[in-house]
Parts: structure tokens; C-alpha cells; sequence
């Protein structure tokens, strides 16, 4: 049976790989950093529970994936580059391979994105896991949530729904093919933080976040941190490609508060509209205009033909959502 340290040994430090910013990393209490001058410290932290935030039996490689992007994705709202995470989490038991393939997924992410794990902490419980990570931005470009301006376009990274499609074929809200809910699963277990999108957004953009929760709700932290409104022209939302087949009703209502979308919300004014094009084609991710920020407060929707449209709709909470 694994003990706690060769689990982190055989799963975990080894891959603790020479960086410019480690001092120190997984072995010592504390892990050190350089900071770079000119710049300030990002730091995000998620937490995933099993049965809440992913299903009990999901693949292990994904969840790893996944654990990861969320948080990479949350620096990318910020215009910030990744330097390194912790890993805390518990688990029911040290089985070898599940950790395997957890620690695949894990790692294989953050190879990518150059994002070193630097400590953390295990311990047997109920699955979950608590992912701290950390990024540098330089000091005046920050993508914050309350610098949104009336006028500024609003703007929206890849496509949105996808991952509530998935969702309501795992719960029998719906019947899919099994080749589309695979196709709508990818982006629900594998979703592609838009760390390069947001480091090309500096400068450029004003306000920005993730959505996790959901469009609707998320954006609504954007318009009261910077106490404007928001039109949003709902018909030009970039939908998913599975999606896209549905009935209208359904496109809407999943790409305005589906959830687990983890693309880029963010606003910038017109003058930069070519600007914004230009940093998703060098970041190779499409972007879509999809609405503008109005001085006056509340949220509006329009149709194709520029018709208000009344909606109702809710994001998820976590201690409010089922």
C-alpha cells in the first residue's frame, strides 16, 4: 500500500522540473519564487468535489486535465502568464492506477503551458481537489473585472454550450447520439484555458473574466464591479458545434448561462476592434463580437432582428443550483 510520500514521490515530484522562478520546490515546507521585477503576483484557487463539480466516475486523465485548466483558466483572465501551482487534495485510497492517469492528465497540461508544480498536500478523504495557482502580469495591464467602460464592445473567446449539452445528456434532460454527446463531452472534461488569448489581450482589452458559471451571471460580475450595464446580441453568441443543430430556445438558453464553457468574456472599445481580431488569430482562437457595455445598468437582450427579447435565466451557484 502507498504510504502519503511515496505517493507524492512516485506520482508527483518527479516532475518537478527546473524553472527560473523556482528557488525551491516540492520536498521543503514552504516552496520559493523569484518575483520578476515590473511585475505583480496572480494568484487563483479552485476547488473540485467529487459528485458536485465532476462526476464520481469520470476518467481519471480528463479530471487531471481539467483540475488544471480551470485554474489556468482564471490566469488567463487576468492577462497573466502561469508559473507554477500546488496540488492539495484527499482521496479515498492511493490506488495506483488512478494516480497514474490523474497524474498524466495533470501534467500533461501543465507541460504545455510551462507551469510547474511546486507543493501541495494529500490526505485520505472524500474525493476532491484544491488546485492554487500562480502567474506573473505586468503591473499596469491587468484584465480586471471592474474597468469595463460604456461603449466598449464585448467579446466572447471559442464557443459557448457545448458543455451544458453534455451535461443534459448525462441527465436524461435530453436524448443525444452517442457521437454527439461525445463530441459535447470533450468540451465539458477537456475545456481549453485561453492563456494566450489573455496574455495578447494586454493593452488591448479593459475587463475581462471566465466563464464558468455561465455567460449571464458570469458577465454580471463584470457590470457590477464596474457599475455599467451591458447589451447582449444573443443570436450572434459563437455556439457550439454540436449545439448549433438544436432548436433556437435551446441554443439560447445554453449559451447564455450553460456553465462549464471556461472561455474568455472581455470588453474593449471600438477602436481596438482589429486589435482584438489580430490577438485571437496570433493566439489561434476565435473571437466573436457579441454585444456592447451601456452606462445605463441592467442587462438587455436583442434578437437577429433587434427586437428586445424578455429572458429569465440563472446561472449556476453553488449553494443555490441542484
Amino acid at each position: 500500500m502507498l504510504s502519503e510520500f511515496d505517493l507524492i514521490k512516485r506520482y508527483f515530484a518527479q516532475h518537478n522540473a527546473p524553472d527560473n522562478h523556482l528557488a525551491l520546490g516540492i520536498g521543503d515546507d514552504c516552496a520559493l519564487l523569484h518575483m520578476t521585477p515590473g511585475m505583480h503576483m496572480a494568484i487563483s484557487s479552485d476547488m473540485l468535489v467529487s459528485g458536485r463539480h465532476f462526476f464520481p466516475d469520470v476518467d481519471p486523465y480528463t479530471l487531471g486535465h481539467k483540475c488544471l485548466a480551470v485554474n489556468l483558466s482564471d490566469i488567463a483572465a487576468m492577462g497573466a502568464k502561469p508559473i507554477g501551482f500546488t496540488l492539495a487534495f484527499s482521496l479515498p485510497e492511493a490506488d495506483p492506477a488512478w494516480l497514474e492517469q490523474f497524474s498524466q492528465g495533470l501534467f500533461a497540461l501543465a507541460d504545455e503551458h510551462q507551469c510547474r508544480l511546486i507543493g501541495g498536500d494529500t490526505t485520505k478523504g472524500p474525493l476532491t481537489i484544491c488546485i492554487t495557482i500562480f502567474g506573473e502580469q505586468p503591473l499596469t495591464t491587468a484584465l480586471r473585472r471592474d474597468a469595463a467602460q460604456p461603449g466598449d464592445d464585448i467579446w466572447i473567446s471559442g464557443t459557448l454550450g457545448d458543455a451544458r449539452l453534455a451535461l443534459a445528456g448525462y441527465w436524461r434532460e435530453l436524448e443525444l447520439s452517442q457521437e454527439d454527446h461525445v463530441r459535447a463531452a470533450k468540451r465539458m472534461h477537456l475545456p481549453t484555458p485561453r492563456v494566450a488569448l489573455g496574455m495578447a489581450l494586454r493593452g488591448i482589452a479593459h475587463a475581462a473574466l471566465d466563464i464558468s458559471d455561465g455567460l449571464v451571471g458570469d458577465l454580471g460580475h463584470i457590470l457590477e464591479r464596474s457599475h455599467v450595464g451591458a447589451t447582449l446580441f444573443i443570436d450572434s453568441l459563437p455556439t457550439g458545434p454540436v449545439l448549433q443543430h438544436f432548436p433556437i430556445a435551446l441554443r439560447r438558453q445554453f449559451t447564455l448561462a450553460g456553465g462549464d464553457d471556461y472561455e474568455l468574456c472581455f470588453t474593449a472599445p471600438p477602436e481596438h476592434r482589429a486589435a482584438v481580431i489580430a490577438a485571437g488569430v496570433s493566439s489561434h482562437t476565435e473571437v466573436t463580437r457579441v454585444g456592447r457595455i451601456d452606462a445605463e445598468h441592467g442587462l438587455r437582450f436583442l434578437d437577429s432582428q433587434g427586437s428586445l427579447v424578455s429572458m429569465s435565466l440563472q446561472s449556476f451557484d453553488h449553494f443555490q443550483s441542484p
